[in-house]
């Protein structure tokens, strides 16, 4: 079962966290006088310090299931930036190798499944055995709590239903994830069994994750933006707003972070419906659209280019200003607009920080 121990949002410490009291203070609460910053993948291969260990550890599989250096990754960033928040250092396809659909990682060509291409396919899941994987991600959160700073927030991820279906059924990551579009108009009974199951097994891995120390959750749907409005709703909300409750039901204070990305106006229903705690914003989004229409109903996440970090100097300074001065007047949380590339100079970063902690003078 999900619940368990109690949250960790109870911790007298959290006050000590600029992150995490930024998620749950509220609107009305005084502003920090520079943004929590934090990375999406700041633990990966741009790190010399990752690579050796992922060498180590033969396969990024073999490194997501070793406690031990998998905690070890996740602090690196931390000790190199101090960047406000770590992040486990996981993979959203740890849920569909738990649920019986084994995962594996082929170098230079990303993971792959065996495709689940009819609704037979679905035989192959079995959501009563998830605690085999699940208990190796469970240690590797109460290690990296141990270790982190006490200042330093410990958030907690899955995949969100749609975008795990889009791996499970097409086997690989595709350019339009087709092969999902097309099984959910096909079969959509199986489609919606499929994505009932990733919404008990997500509540169930993300409980768990809390029970082991993580303070707050976030939920990538990386491929939201392929589906028309409709498909949007009932593939990628509700089923969000399913999580976001299941989740609540037994960890009420545990702030939630939803990353729809790239669904444009669709953010602002989505925020609305689901009730998260805050939402990434990719970054193909307006500053002033995030600032008039997003950050009045939640905190806001986001949303440098990824490419731009990637690239340095005087275009990145600006634009890190320019982001930082658009929604300082509100609950802003900096960090990219999807993950950083793993050709970034680690020294780019090192001038990121400088630029958003030196924002107050």
């Amino acid at each position: 079962m999900p619940g368990g121990q109690p949250d960790n949002a109870t911790n007298p410490k959290l006050s000590e966290k600029p992150f995490l009291r930024l998620l749950t203070q509220g609107p009305k609460a005084p502003l920090p006088a520079t943004p929590p910053v934090w990375l999406m993948r700041q633990a990966g291969r741009y790190l010399p310090e990752y690579r050796k260990v992922r060498e180590e550890a033969g396969g990024f599989l073999n490194l997501c299931y070793n406690p031990k250096r998998a905690a070890e990754v996740t602090i690196q960033p931390i000790q190199r930036y101090g960047f406000d928040a770590a992040i486990l250092f996981s993979d959203i396809l740890v849920v569909p190798d738990a649920l019986g659909q084994p995962v594996r990682f082929e170098t230079g060509e990303g993971p792959r499944l065996d495709p689940i291409t009819d609704p037979s396919g679905l035989s192959i899941l079995d959501p009563s055995n998830t605690d085999k994987i699940y208990s190796h991600i469970y240690e590797s959160v109460e290690r990296i709590k141990g270790e982190l700073p006490d200042e330093t927030t410990l958030i907690g991820f899955c995949g969100a239903p749609f975008t795990v279906a889009t791996y499970m059924i097409a086997g690989r990551g595709t350019p339009d994830q087709a092969p999902s579009r097309m099984f959910a108009y096909k079969y959509p009974d199986a489609f919606a069994q499929l994505i009932d199951m990733l919404v008990d097994s997500s509540i169930e891995y993300l409980c768990g994750q809390i029970r082991a120390g993580a303070e707050v959750v976030q939920v990538f749907d990386s491929w939201a933006s392929v589906l028309p409005d409709d498909e949007f709703i009932k593939w990628c909300q509700e089923p969000m707003v399913r999580i976001v409750a299941g989740v609540r039901q037994y960890h009420p204070d545990v702030p939630i972070i939803g990353f729809p990305r790239a669904v444009g106006p669709l953010y602002e229903d989505y925020i609305d419906k689901t009730g998260v705690n805050a939402v990434g914003c990719d970054t193909s989004l307006p500053l002033t659209w995030i600032r008039d229409k997003l950050q009045s109903r939640t905190v806001v996440q986001g949303n440098l280019d990824p490419i731009l970090l990637l690239n340095g100097g005087p275009q990145l300074e600006h634009r890190v200003k320019r982001i930082i001065e658009t929604l300082s007047n509100g609950r802003h949380i900096f960090n990219l607009g999807h993950g950083i590339i793993k050709e970034t100079p680690p020294e780019h970063v090192t001038r990121l920080m400088e630029l958003i902690r030196g924002s107050a003078s």
